[in-house]
């Protein structure tokens, strides 16, 4: 058994539903502090909700250079899982790690602990090959990702911000691979703005509609051109904002009565070439224009962010091409994830992970075959950047004065 993959079962193991931890980072922490890591936790939240969080970092190795000029990367991941579902219909138990053809089975094992294993042993074999490399090291890791993600990662980077802590790359272990790990990679994530709408009319009797104002059809033109509206056009990374309808509710449930109001729920998922402010004047500006009584409640669940083709993203494909022999596909699909706070701080940010066919579901697992090409891929990427790093004009001048002293 390899170390990841006994690394991985280890936390499998420990069922942390959100926002529980039950041991996951202290087991991590056990790891990352012989390594000289300066771990820190970050806990937050009210007593009935408290999230588990760790900052853990390993400053780079005294090169000469000055301090600003040293980049860090950071190793970005939630050690909570969802809720298993209906126990009876697992084949073994969600936190009994298992085996089956060639298979490790349980809750987590694909979202995303094998990530994390793979992260931590990926920086083991690396800074014993290159104890001394110009990189700082983190790790930034949360139990509640999969839940409100308020007193998560989000608390945590508002921590590094408030002491200036410089993050330059960060990778995030999400599941992102589609059919062999490696194969695709979010080099962004689209915004998500939610919104509650309510449209007030007037409750009747449905016999005399002149004595009511009915709210669902007053407010169905609005929705409708809502609905027809192209908001941008995409980019070269991301598809074109989308504007859709989740919720309708209206009625008193009796068939013989005009309901009083209408609540709509709807969201965007939006790129770069929109931005929140400008979503939300356009929505009034259209139910305004219609005429409609309403309120109108939002929720900005996340900026948009995007890393385009540099340093990190080079990086990461470099060695997927070099341990799988796969181009990597750049995608900015999906739904959302930690990601988005992190690149509030942190200027590159990507995505990689394992397969993600069977995340949530019954019966979660990982290919095993998977798990070391993704550790390997890790620590290849760490290579990459240590390369790049140790080429730098800054490195090199310091190299070259620290030699004149011998």
């Amino acid at each position: 058994m390899t170390r990841t993959l006994h690394l991985a079962e280890q936390l499998i193991a420990l069922p942390s539903i959100t926002p529980l931890d039950e041991g996951c980072l202290e087991l991590l922490a056990q790891r990352l502090q012989p390594l000289g890591f300066v771990c820190e936790r970050l806990d937050s939240g009210p007593a009935d909700f408290r999230v588990s969080n760790l900052w853990a970092k390993r400053p780079a190795a005294q090169s000469g250079q000055a301090p600003a000029a040293i980049k860090t990367i950071v190793f970005a991941g939630h050690t909570d899982v969802v809720p298993t579902g209906p126990l009876a219909q697992w084949s073994s138990d969600p936190f009994t790690p298992t085996h089956k053809d060639g298979k490790l089975y349980g809750r987590g094992a694909s979202d995303m602990k094998t990530s994390i294993a793979a992260f931590v042993v990926a920086v083991e074999e690396f800074l014993a090959a290159y104890p001394d490399a110009p990189l700082n090291i983190a790790f930034l890791l949360t139990s509640d990702e999969e839940g409100p993600s308020v007193d998560g990662t989000k608390v945590v980077v508002e921590q590094l911000h408030a002491r200036g802590e410089p993050l330059d790359y960060c990778i995030v272990g999400e599941p992102t691979s589609v059919e062999r790990t490696g194969d695709m990679i979010k080099n962004g994530r689209r915004g998500t703005l939610s919104g509650k709408l309510t449209v007030r009319g007037i409750q009747g009797h449905i016999a005399y509609p002149q004595l009511a104002r009915n709210p669902i059809h007053q407010a169905l033109p609005a929705l409708a051109e809502l609905a027809a509206t192209v908001w941008d056009q995409g980019n070269a990374f991301f598809p074109p904002t989308s504007w859709q309808i989740s919720n309708i509710h209206g009625g008193t449930g009796a068939t013989n009565i005009i309901p009083g109001d209408v609540v709509v729920d709807f969201n965007f998922r939006f790129c770069t070439e929109s931005t929140a402010e400008s979503l939300q004047q356009r929505v009034h500006a259209v139910l305004d224009r219609h005429g409609l009584e309403y309120d109108l409640r939002w929720t900005l669940g996340g900026q948009p962010f995007l890393t385009t083709p540099g340093e990190l993203v080079g990086a990461v494909q470099q060695a997927i091409a070099s341990e799988t022999g796969i181009t990597t596909e750049l995608s900015t699909t999906g739904g959302t994830s930690d990601g988005r706070f992190i690149a509030q701080i942190c200027p590159q940010v990507i995505e990689l992970g394992p397969p993600n066919a069977t995340i949530h579901k019954i019966d979660e697992h990982v290919v095993v075959a998977d798990i070391e090409p993704l550790k390997n891929i890790y620590r290849r990427t760490l290579e990459n950047l240590n390369r790049q790093a140790s080429t730098t004009p800054a490195a090199t001048q310091a190299a070259t004065a620290q030699a004149a002293t011998e």
